[in-house]
């Protein structure tokens, strides 16, 4: 239950700001209000909901700010993982593994376009990728530290600018140099590109919040990114 709302609020399904209502939530999931309680209690000990009393819970809202050092660490985390793996080395079934999701990728991007259908896909092969490569390095500090990155839900692996096909498909291209780098054992390179690749979704993430009439920021203190579909 709690890894499902995860999931939810991190793709940006549920938005930042949006109260969750246990009686209409708990009648969606098809659940017990307990199980929802104990889930709802578990995401805001994790800082990804607030909690008021007599109010409920929202979906925690984040400054600009706090999403830019997100990505920040989410490089310098990322890269390092990346570079654990070239210089150890990855199984065969590893290689397999983030070889199936870079082709995936390619076949939803041969279209030419992207197509809203295939978002939720993409979306599971990029996640897939990165975690893969997240539990080859072998670093379980990495992967703690990295997933209370993902916490702040603007800066985790599930969100995309799913308008600009040359921006998804540049993003994409990151993953067969990343691959690349790794099967050559090239640590150095590895690093360099996983850190550009997010340094990358981070910047493209900020234009579209700060240039995009399909986005806007809401009108609460601290320049809180509300990032809500019109």
């Amino acid at each position: 239950m709690a890894q499902l709302l995860r999931e939810r609020i991190l793709s940006g399904e549920i938005p930042p700001g949006e109260r969750l209502q246990q009686v209409p939530l708990s009648e969606e999931l098809g659940v017990s209000r307990t199980p929802l309680r104990e889930a709802l209690a578990l995401l805001a000990r994790d800082g990804l909901l607030d909690y008021e009393p007599n109010r409920g819970y929202a979906v925690r809202a984040f400054r600009l700010s706090d999403v830019e050092q997100a990505f920040e660490a989410r490089g310098r985390l990322e890269s390092l993982a990346a570079r654990l793996c070239a210089q150890q080395g990855v199984s065969a079934a590893v290689l397999e593994r983030l070889r199936e999701c870079v082709a995936g990728g390619d076949r939803i991007l041969a279209k030419g376009v992207l197509d809203p259908d295939d978002l939720p896909p993409y979306r599971a092969i990029n996640v897939c990728f990165h975690e893969t490569i997240l539990e080859t390095a072998g670093n379980r500090w990495v992967i703690d530290f990295v997933r209370q990155c993902h916490n702040v839900p603007l800066a985790s692996d599930r969100v995309f600018i799913w308008q600009d096909y040359d921006l998804i498909k540049r993003s994409h291209d990151d993953h067969h140099r990343i691959l690349w780098a790794i099967e050559a054992r090239d640590a150095e390179r590895a690093d360099h590109l996983m850190r550009e690749h997010i340094f990358f979704a981070g910047h493209t993430l900020r234009q579209a919040v700060e240039g995009s009439s399909r986005w806007w920021l809401s009108e609460e203190t601290s320049r809180t990114i509300a990032l809500t579909r019109r």
